[in-house]
């Protein structure tokens, strides 16, 4: 199919004039902007996000404030318990299959438990190669698998930071009682 004549829209800008056209004034109103944010950065300049980490945290700042919104930050992730305390995991694979940075790996196993097939004999997660998006929470149909605020994880080896099954339920039962940010 052809895309006719009379379907195009020509636009035609306006012509700049002789100051516009050197460029001289957009270039020092760029300047004046880049001098106003190093000037007010000093300090806590209102420009300024700059946070004295860990003397002060982020959770110490309203979100209109530069603080963050617990509603869309992802830090670390838990997997969630039912109601008997097992893992709520059903082995779908549905998070490993979505996840772009593929660092999410499952083994699933037959259920010791009659209301479901399969569970996750191993379940990791590389939160070294993670880019929290998110995914892997929304595919989960049994909400098995939760970003919760904490940010500051820290592990002294590329093993430590491999998340297994133990420690990520660890993590929910760190982080259920905590109220969001």
């Amino acid at each position: 199919m052809a895309i006719r004549d009379e379907d195009i829209l020509k636009i035609d800008p306006p012509p700049m004039n002789r100051l516009e056209g050197v460029y001289l004034p957009e270039v020092i109103k760029g300047f004046g902007t880049t001098m106003r944010h190093f000037f007010t950065s000093f300090g806590q300049g209102r420009t300024s996000r700059t946070i004295q980490y860990p003397e002060q945290r982020r959770e110490h700042f309203k979100p209109e404030d530069g603080g963050i919104e617990p509603s869309n930050f992802r830090g670390v992730h838990r997997l969630n318990r039912d109601e008997a305390g097992r893992v709520k995991c059903v082995a779908c694979m549905m998070c490993p299959t979505i996840c772009p940075a593929k660092c999410i790996h499952i083994e699933a196993a037959e259920s010791p438990w009659d209301d479901r097939e399969k569970y996750p004999r191993k379940f990791e997660i590389d939160e070294l190669r993670c880019i929290f998006c998110g995914m892997c929470e929304e595919a989960c149909p049994v909400d098995a698998i939760e970003l919760t605020t904490e940010y500051d994880v820290v592990g002294l080896s590329r093993a430590e930071m491999v998340f297994d099954k133990e420690k990520l339920l660890n993590v929910y039962d760190v982080t259920i009682n905590k109220k969001p940010m």
